[in-house]
């Protein structure tokens, strides 16, 4: 069955995750702890961040979850903010975050928008920095769905809010491609009746995605070749 839809998580996805978010972690760590390193410690265990190499581990929380998810488990070693205030700080901070293209983006969107794609965002991030980040690419106009955790559709892998683009968009979620580089993209496209397309710009490798996926790509820029075939 042709695909005539298209929805994109966002980190992993449509921007490369490490190359985006480890080193604005590390900063981000360092800032909330005020110099105390027994907080820094604290924070790198229950975001599974490596501090000698700079990177999340791919067990982190921090990967697949939504921003109130983390701030939930960083807050017992915050003292300054409550778990409101942190998950408002990580929110807005996150939205002004430099980013790396997982492809060069604005060609890759054309190109499935001459195709007749209709296309979307739905990210466990909040929307705000969704659409910050997208407007900073320089992509937002291409999208006809952008919905983050808290856009009142729910977050992965619960389908729903892959139904709400569905919905909003007017194509069936039969003819209808979840694009993303975790469990939760996927597990959410198959509750819904999508076909899943996982991308290898996250922390996942290819055999913890394949058994969920159609197909296991390195990046989403091999995602025309995949239509086409």
């Amino acid at each position: 069955m042709p695909v005539d839809a298209i929805l994109f998580d966002k980190d992993g996805t449509l921007f490369d995750f490490g190359a985006t978010w480890n080193s604005w972690t590390a900063k981000t760590i360092h800032h909330l702890a005020q110099g105390r390193p027994e907080v820094v410690q604290g924070l790198a265990k229950v975001l599974s961040y490596d501090l000698d190499r700079g990177e999340f581990r791919r067990d982190s929380i921090a990967i697949a979850s939504t921003n109130s998810e983390i701030s939930a488990v960083m807050a017992p070693y915050i003292d300054h903010m409550d778990v409101a205030e942190l998950e408002k700080y990580l929110t807005t901070s996150a939205a002004d975050a430099t980013l790396t293209e997982a492809v060069p983006l604005v060609a890759f969107l054309d190109d499935l928008l001459a195709r007749g794609k209709v296309l979307g965002v739905m990210t466990n991030d909040s929307e705000l920095s969704a659409r910050n980040q997208l407007q900073q690419a320089g992509v937002m106009d291409h999208f006809a769905f952008v919905a983050g955790f808290d856009s009142g559709h729910g977050a992965k892998p619960d389908p729903d809010p892959l139904l709400a683009f569905c919905t909003a968009v007017g194509v069936d979620p039969s003819r209808t491609a979840m694009v993303g580089d975790s469990l939760h993209d996927l597990e959410a496209g198959d509750a819904a009746g999508m076909r899943r397309i996982a991308v290898l710009t996250g922390m996942a490798l290819h055999e913890d995605l394949a058994p969920l996926a159609d197909v296991v790509l390195p990046d989403i820029g091999h995602i025309q070749a995949w239509l086409d075939s």
